[in-house]
């Protein structure tokens, strides 16, 4: 019997995601992001959101929308830059942000996926990851409402390390370069970063496809995610396909073959 994962659109796949759910999010700044399933959830209107995530999109696209519409309550992530809005409601005490280093965020995604329920690492040992007492969330006057608490510290061969454990959420919104239908997923380039993880840590996961082939069209060897981890499919429109933004874009005027220094002869 075959698989189909495919769902009617982003909006049906996204309906049943309720107010105070947590979700990972895949993507790295706007690289690889959910496009579509973020602006289907934004559209649905759940709120007092958990995200997890590498980041929280920027000021008008991204996460930032949902985070502009005051649906998100609490971040875990290990980057606010980009997006002055979160930044702002972060130290107006709006909005609760656990700051977690960019690796230790991403095994903990994996970790929540492959059934680890925590897992020990040298990275933050010696500083406030461990130690405890990173602001978490401010009062409106600025003073400290909620900080992390102390970690668990252990030496292995010799090194310490701190014990971090793993995320579970309720959903996962991922995107994907080529997806089957039975939910294989092929990520392309930087799109392959925290889109796995994500997806493997949400108990339903929702990817969006750039691409959508029948089962056994992906080769073995091409498939970074197995199906296993997706519950729903939601096939682009090549014109969605191609929306590829990036935070800033930066250039340069290229100089003329006649201002050119001469070649050394």
């Amino acid at each position: 019997m075959s698989i189909d994962k495919l769902a009617a659109s982003a909006a049906e796949s996204v309906a049943d995601i309720p107010d105070g759910a947590s979700l990972a999010v895949g993507g790295f700044g706007l690289a690889g992001i959910p496009w579509f399933l973020i602006e289907a959830l934004l559209e649905q209107g759940a709120g007092n959101l958990t995200i997890v995530s590498n980041n929280c999109g920027v000021d008008g696209a991204g996460l930032g929308l949902l985070l502009e519409a005051r649906k998100i309550d609490k971040v875990i992530a290990s980057y606010i830059g980009e997006n002055k809005e979160f930044g702002r409601q972060f130290l107006a005490g709006e909005v609760t942000v656990e700051l977690t280093p960019q690796g230790t965020l991403a095994e903990r995604m994996r970790a929540g996926g492959s059934g680890i329920g925590a897992f020990y690492t040298p990275t933050g040992v010696g500083t406030l990851v461990a130690e405890g007492g990173l602001p978490w969330r401010y009062h409106p006057d600025g003073s400290v409402a909620l900080a992390s608490p102390s970690k668990e510290v252990r030496t292995f061969n010799g090194q310490d390390m701190v014990l971090e454990e793993a995320i579970v959420t309720d959903y996962a919104l991922i995107r994907a370069a080529v997806v089957d239908k039975a939910g294989n997923c092929k990520f392309h380039a930087a799109a392959r970063n925290f889109n796995p993880p994500a997806a493997m840590s949400g108990r339903t996961t929702i990817v969006e496809a750039e691409k959508v082939v029948e089962v056994g069209e992906l080769a073995p060897e091409d498939i970074h995610l197995p199906g296993i981890f997706v519950k729903r499919v939601v096939e682009l429109t090549p014109e969605q396909a191609a929306r590829k933004e990036i935070e800033q874009r930066t250039t340069r005027v290229r100089p003329s073959a006649a201002d050119a220094e001469p070649a050394l002869t």
